[in-house]
């Protein structure tokens, strides 16, 4: 799930790290869909070695997606999985590695988290029902029209959990998929996939941890491999930090905020559930094609360049004066490890550190001028010195107690302004009291005509005194009555309507919204008396339980950096409580942690009471049987404290903690219920590894299943690009020239099967072994990509999002008559109302590319092309005096293309002002005028020697013609190439 916000505040605060996907897209062909080839160069100027696919961010959107309709059944959800992988595919093309995880059984530390994710989905979805039946009843007592109820069986998506029966279909239709393509696939071919399903313990993206880490420690590892890995959880930041590889970058789809939904009663757009009226809907086109009709814009991926990040932390980390020898990648280490006390999946945040508020800033600042006290850094391969992480903890915590009360100045300050910005809305709607009539009423802005001569101004003057006096007095009798009849109160004010005067105002007419009780108040004095008591039910003079507070939480902050830099140090460890300490009780924390208990966890105790279904009969009814002896764990309502948040989804679920002995107990007693096909898929599994014919390493595998070899073999590494590990014979194993049913009956069988699978296992290192976070010998680093100017850019500076890696690449662009094409092909039903009829050519696109309209093959056009047809882009055209208006556009106010070239002729004209040093404006168009009269004379005469055939140019070839003659001329020195008339290049 990750860190909430970590996200947002990193890309703002670090704005270059992201660049935005080139996505090649397939074409058609008379029908015939022609796929993308993948054997060719990166269109992102980048190759990719290895690519990571943490499944569960792609199963969970393709299974019950929030911006298109759902998959209407199990075997659309599989379809909709391949061609989200396809895409990752073809957007980053990996040359050596396919590794895709799924989670499996995580440590009980995540457990926790889990089980609270999975009661809040179900208690959700129970309530929407509720809601849903509550105002279709309202809707239609009222009259109101809804459409025919669908009776759908909802998508439980707590089905997305090891051992059900969802996940074992899952995985055998990944088998499928990579077969199909290893044997069809060009871009396959040299790749090697690693599947690691649900039955494989262990967190997805920590599985690719542990693979890269194992990797790593090998001798045969190429330290300079290019990792891409794709997730939405803001914590695989940290996690490609904690690899110390120099070329990590992360792939994620990019967050567009405030996407309309339809409403979940009626299917309009416009309105949410409890603002529903049940209005029938308009019929909108000949045909009702455009109702309700979402704008189709496929989801974009962006880039995270992790080495640009620790070119900005390179910068803000580095220190001088310091009294041993400075390591960044030691003070990275430390910048990750801090970055958990602002919260992560495994333990809440302290309650004065707020990644909103700059926690993470107040944390660097305290870290580095704390540091030279501490004697060196916090942490070492993954292991923590509390002794200086509590001089970090204690400089926090004497700053608590003004950052409480800065947070309560600044919550007041934020609601002051929302309800100024409500009451300005109000007025907006309702408009002003008086408006001016006659010669003095307000005429729109950009009207031809001129104004007219004031006539008889003091007569004028007078009527307009004595309406607005008859207004004021009609406003004051509609006070009086209202309070007349409110017997004496006078809260209803002045009415603007008279259906509704002398009506009291309703609580959800007022400028303020209903607030959350906060008993702890933690901006006034007394606040740790008051939090303790509240949260954990004991008083602050209880020095005993702070300590075990303490304890757990610095516990938990070792297993965490553990598990992030060595691995899983404890199946077992969670974190026992709701809340964290303050900052402040962190004191004597030395000797409070030694070393972590190994142990195993069943699934069972993070399924919901209402999610029963998925588990066996005898397994359901100890979460349903009022005898059931752990029938506590599985309350059907609890309570979410929403802990100074506002909103349900940030409170805290206090759900009761699982007690492991007797869970295990109860389930002793029906595990031998369980069927055959039960124990397969609750079993332990194994990792698979896959390739087809042409890889090296195809006859080595094809010889262990010839000799039927029993025992686990090594890879040889010169085969596998380094890459080490043992194999084992699969029990069900996909071979060559051996078809391979396809579990999906819209799918065809592999008839002509290419390739082999086998299973995997990761290299096998001693208990005690300690993985190095290091930069391994031999790695070299990345070319600098920031300037002087990305530091101090932030957030004062609009950001352009950058294509690629090459931040000169030439854009794709359409020219004046490619808009003007569009314009008019997606003007046929709008009835001259379209988006490109007075839209000019986009300013931020550079020369270079120019659409054939005629036969042939196209160039590729990645999405950000594409999404062109969606919405125009944004240009500021500026206004023009009313002559120019007319000379240019004629009387009727002119085409907007003729707007459109003038207003780009000026902005090419600042932009060379620009480029040449801010010299005078007069001194260029001096120079710009005589260059360009010899243009055009030179373009004339080239023009009578070529012929009559110039002659027969149309408007047509009117783009290709100015291409042609830019060319020619390019390579003069006495004179620039022709300036464009309708586009410029920002600089």
């Amino acid at each position: 799930m990750g860190v909430p916000a970590f996200f947002r505040w990193l890309s703002r605060k670090y704005s270059s790290i992201v660049v935005h996907c080139v996505e090649e897209k397939g074409k058609e062909c008379n029908g015939v869909r022609i796929p993308v080839d993948t054997t060719k160069p990166n269109p992102n100027e980048v190759e990719f070695d290895n690519l990571y696919l943490d499944m569960n961010g792609i199963i969970h959107p393709c299974t019950h997606p929030e911006d298109k309709p759902a998959p209407k059944n199990e075997d659309e959800m599989m379809v909709a999985i391949f061609e989200y992988i396809d895409r990752l595919f073809n957007i980053v093309r990996p040359r050596r590695v396919l590794y895709m995880a799924i989670d499996g059984v995580a440590p009980r530390a995540k457990m926790n988290q889990q089980r609270s994710r999975r009661f809040r989905a179900s208690k959700e979805g129970v309530e929407l029902v509720e809601e849903k039946n509550r105002m279709r009843e309202e809707v239609i007592q009222r009259g109101g029209y809804l459409p025919p109820e669908e009776i759908k069986e909802r998508f439980d998506s707590n089905c997305i959990t090891p051992g059900t029966e969802f996940m074992d279909n899952l995985a055998q239709c990944l088998r499928y998929y990579v077969a199909d393509r290893l044997s069809n696939d060009p871009g396959w071919r040299n790749v090697v996939v690693f599947l690691s399903d649900a039955s494989v313990p262990g967190e997805g993206e920590h599985k690719i941890m542990d693979f890269i880490r194992r990797q790593r420690a090998q001798p045969n590892h190429d330290p300079n491999t290019h990792h891409c890995l794709c997730g939405a959880d803001a914590d695989l930041i940290m996690l490609g930090l904690a690899t110390h590889e120099p070329n990590f970058t992360i792939i994620r789809e990019e967050f567009k905020p405030n996407k309309p939904r339809p409403c979940a009663l009626c299917g309009q757009m416009g309105h949410e559930i409890k603002d529903c009226q049940g209005v029938a809907r308009e019929k909108q086109g000949q045909h009702d094609e455009f109702a309700d009709s979402m704008p189709a814009s496929e989801q974009e991926f962006i880039f995270i360049r992790l080495c640009v990040l620790r070119e900005y932390l390179a910068r803000e980390l580095t220190m001088a004066s310091l009294p041993f020898p400075f390591d960044f990648e030691r003070s990275v280490d430390d910048w990750v490890f801090m970055c958990f006390f602002v919260g992560n999946d495994f333990l809440p945040h302290l309650p004065s550190l707020e990644i909103r508020e700059g926690a993470i800033d107040r944390l660097v600042n305290i870290y580095k001028d704390v540091v030279h006290k501490t004697g060196g850094y916090l942490t070492e391969n993954g292991y923590v010195d509390l002794e200086r992480v509590e001089m970090i903890m204690q400089a926090v915590g004497v700053a608590e107690d003004n950052i409480f009360k800065k947070r309560k100045e600044d919550d007041e300050s934020f609601k002051r302004r929302m309800k100024e910005k409500r009451k300005r809305a109000k007025q907006a709607e309702r408009g002003p009291a008086y408006m001016t009539t006659g010669q003095f009423a307000p005429q729109a802005l950009g009207r031809r005509d001129r104004p007219e001569a004031v006539q008889n101004a003091r007569h004028q003057a007078y009527d307009m005194r004595m309406q607005s006096r008859e207004q004021h007095n009609k406003d004051a009798a509609q006070s009086l009555k209202a309070t007349m009849r409110n017997g004496g109160n006078s809260s209803a004010g002045p009415s603007d309507s008279s259906d509704n005067r002398g009506v009291k105002r309703k609580a959800e007419d007022s400028d303020s919204e209903p607030e959350p009780e906060d008993n702890v108040r933690l901006w006034e004095d007394g606040w740790k008396q008051r939090y303790y008591r509240t949260k954990f039910d004991v008083d602050v003079t209880d020095e005993d339980f702070r300590r075990k507070v303490v304890r757990s939480y610095v516990e938990g902050l070792c297993w965490v950096l553990r598990y992030y830099y060595q691995g899983c140090a404890s199946w077992k460890w969670y974190f026992p409580f709701h809340y964290a300490p303050f900052a402040s009780d962190f004191k004597d924390i030395k000797g409070l942690f030694t070393e972590f208990e190994k142990g195993t966890k069943p699934l069972m105790g993070v399924f919901p009471a209402a999610s029963g279904n998925f588990l066996p009969e005898t397994w359901r009814s100890l979460m349903m049987s009022l005898d059931s002896s752990i029938i506590d764990f599985y309350p059907d309502d609890f309570a979410i404290d929403l802990n100074g948040k506002k909103y349900a989804w940030q409170g805290v679920a206090l759900l009761p903690f699982v007690d492991e002995r007797r869970l295990r107990a109860a389930l002793a007693d029906v595990y031998p219920d369980l069927t055959p096909e039960e124990v397969r898929r609750n079993s332990l599994g194994s990792d698979l590894l896959f390739l087809g014919k042409s890889h090296p390493l195809f006859d080595f595998i094809h010889e262990l299943y010839r000799g039927e070899s029993l025992e686990g073999t090594e890879i040889p590494a010169e085969l596998c690009h380094g890459i080490q590990g043992t194999l084992n014979l699969d029990d069900d194993p996909i071979l060559p020239d051996k078809a391979v049913t396809s579990p999906i009956p819209m799918l065809r069988d592999i008839s002509q099967n290419s390739a082999i699978g086998v299973k995997y296992k990761d290299p096998h290192y001693a208990e005690d072994f300690v993985f190095k976070a290091v930069l391994l010998s031999g790695a070299k680093m990345p070319n600098k990509v920031l300037k002087p100017g990305d530091w101090e850019r932030g957030n004062r500076e609009p950001w352009r999002p950058q294509l690629g890696f090459n931040p000169n690449r030439q854009q794709a662009h359409l020219d004046q008559s490619g808009f003007r094409a569009l314009g008019h092909s997606l003007n046929r039903n709008q009835h001259g109302r379209g988006q490109y009829s007075n839209a000019p050519p986009p300013g931020n696109y550079q020369q270079g590319y120019r659409p054939q309209h005629g036969g042939g093959h196209q160039p590729f056009q990645h999405s950000r092309q594409n999404s062109l047809l969606g919405a125009p882009p944004s240009f500021h055209q500026p206004q023009y005096p009313r002559q120019q208006q007319q000379q240019y556009g004629g009387g009727g106010g002119g085409h907007g293309w003729d707007r459109a070239s003038q207003s780009q002729q000026s902005a090419y004209q600042q932009n060379a002002i620009r480029g040449q040093g801010g010299a005078g404006s007069s001194s260029y168009q001096q120079r710009f005028d005589q260059r360009r009269d010899g243009w055009h004379d030179r373009r004339d005469d080239r023009r009578d020697n070529r012929g009559q055939q110039h002659h027969q140019v149309d408007a047509r070839d009117e783009t290709a013609f100015k291409l042609l003659c830019r060319q020619s001329y390019s390579s003069s020195r006495s004179y620039p190439p022709p300036p464009p008339s309708r586009r410029y290049t920002w600089k």
